[in-house]
C-alpha cells in the first residue's frame, strides 16, 4: 500500500505538541502505527476534530512523518486541515488539550442560521 506523505505546509505540530505526543506514545502497544485526526460533523457547530491511536493505515491516508510517531490523516479530513497547526495547551489544574489554530471556516456551518429566530437545526 502506497502512503501519501504530508509536509509540513500541509499540517504541523508545534514543539510542544510534539513533545506531548513523544510522550504519549511511550504509554502505549508497539503495534500502534500513528495517531489518527479525524473530522466529524457537528450539525450546527459545523466540524469536530478529534484524535485516537490506530494500528491501521488506509490507501486513502496521508501520513506527516514525525521524529517518534506518524500522524495519520485521510482524505476527507485533510480537506478540513490543510495548513491547520495542532498545538498542546496546558492551563494548569488538569485543563490540558490539543489545540487546533489556523481551522478555514466552514461553508453553512455555525449557529448563525441555526436557532436564530428565522431558522432552525434540521
Amino acid at each position: 500500500m502506497s502512503t501519501n506523505l504530508l509536509t509540513e505546509t500541509d499540517l504541523s505540530l508545534t514543539e510542544t505538541a510534539q513533545g506531548k505526543m513523544a510522550e504519549l506514545f511511550t504509554q502505549i502497544e508497539d503495534d500502534v502505527q500513528g495517531v489518527r485526526v479525524y473530522a466529524t460533523l457537528g450539525g450546527c457547530s459545523g466540524i469536530s476534530f478529534g484524535m485516537s491511536f490506530t494500528d491501521q493505515l488506509n490507501s486513502n491516508d496521508k501520513v506527516l512523518a514525525c521524529e517518534t510517531f506518524k500522524v495519520i490523516v485521510d482524505d476527507g479530513t485533510m480537506e478540513h486541515l490543510k495548513g491547520v497547526e495542532i498545538d498542546f495547551v496546558d492551563r494548569g489544574n488538569g485543563d490540558a488539550s490539543f489545540v487546533f489554530n489556523n481551522l478555514q471556516p466552514v461553508d453553512g456551518a455555525g449557529c448563525g442560521t441555526c436557532g436564530s429566530a428565522g431558522g432552525g437545526c434540521s
